[in-house]
């Protein structure tokens, strides 16, 4: 069976997470009308994210940089799919090889392709699942000169099926993106809030800054400055140098949050750190 006969199966099972109530982080059902959508962040377009970065567990199997290319190719053509993953990522980049966003494109599809039904629990499901999130980035944007066009719609099939089979943060966030966007699928702010909750509460910090921004602004979410505000603060202290958007969104909050607000969100930051202790 064939990758995308796999994702029409997990597209039923995510529309029906997807068609529960959106949940505030508290768990209170959010009302409000579908025809409109939050105000995504003038610093954060609409466009392709770079891939997802490799799960640390791919370092403890890697070979010596000396012969790195040729053994993952050997291993690659005889389809081990951390093999894959690693040329995949090594062509996108330019690491090492002549950079080839198509070749990246098909390492990654022969991942999808040969693994999609994989147990979620297995040791390759990582990797398997962020070949799916870097195909649906592929797709969001085509890749210039090449047969795979802009296609958003199919994006969206990648980005649901890692998701929904594989519970993937990253393809989360970006299935929250194009919902609250309305890229690949009407606009639909409740299935979008739904898919950043959870990537949130998975600790990706992206999603956090988003739900974060919209919670302290009261952007079609009841109004929640406190929650709003520890949610930035965890986005902030995760974001990379180049993410200037999270670390302005915060800044913009915190100097507009009371007193209140701000000891309120450092009780929240340490209940969300002793929770992730346990």
């Amino acid at each position: 069976m064939r990758t995308f006969e796999y994702i029409a199966v997990a597209l039923t099972a995510g529309l029906v997470l997807a068609a529960r109530p959106a949940l505030a982080f508290e768990g209170t059902a959010v009302g409000q009308d579908p025809s409109t959508t939050p105000q995504m962040a003038p610093q954060m377009p609409m466009s392709t994210p770079p891939l997802p970065a490799a799960p640390k567990a791919l370092n403890k199997v890697a070979p010596s940089r000396s012969n790195a290319l040729s053994a993952l190719q050997y291993a690659a053509e005889d389809g081990h799919p951390i093999a894959q993953w690693k040329l995949g990522r090594m062509y996108a980049r330019g690491d090492g090889v002549a950079q080839s966003d198509l070749r990246a494109f098909d390492y990654f599809s022969r991942i999808a392709n040969a693994h999609a039904e994989d147990s979620p629990s297995a040791p390759q499901a990582a990797v398997v699942a962020n070949a799916f999130v870097a195909l649906g980035r592929y797709y969001l944007a085509g890749i210039p000169n090449s047969r795979i066009k802009r296609d958003p719609e199919r994006a969206r099939e990648m980005f649901s099926y890692a998701a929904s089979y594989f519970g993937n943060a990253d393809a989360q966030y970006d299935l929250a993106r194009m919902y609250l966007g309305g890229v690949g699928a009407p606009r639909d702010p409740r299935y979008g809030t739904r898919w950043l909750g959870l990537a949130a509460q998975k600790g990706q910090h992206q999603a956090q800054a988003l739900l974060g921004q919209m919670l302290f602004n009261g952007d079609h979410l009841p109004r929640q400055a406190a929650r709003g505000l520890m949610w930035l603060t965890l986005a902030r202290d995760a974001a990379g140098p180049n993410e200037t958007w999270i670390k302005e969104s915060y800044n913009k909050a915190i100097a507009k949050a009371s007193e209140d607000d701000r000891a309120m969100a450092l009780q929240m930051l340490e209940h969300w750190v002793q929770g992730r202790r346990d």
